[in-house]
């Protein structure tokens, strides 16, 4: 449990901090990714999903 909260704090913290130094870049982002196909932006998530598992399973495995 402390390590799902760990997670959650780091992933607060970074999105915090990108929200807070590049407001406008995010706007741009979030338009750039409302512009994709559906089907797309699903793989992208998918594949982020299967990213951080990766790196999650890495990490706890060293």
């Amino acid at each position: 449990m402390s390590d799902l909260l760990l997670a959650l704090g780091l992933v607060l913290a970074v999105e915090g901090l990108v929200l807070a130094l590049a407001p406008r870049r995010i706007e741009d982002a979030l338009r750039m990714i409302a512009s994709f196909p559906v089907d797309r932006r699903r793989f992208v998530g998918l594949a982020a999903l299967a990213l951080g598992v990766l790196v999650v399973w890495l990490v706890k495995s060293v």
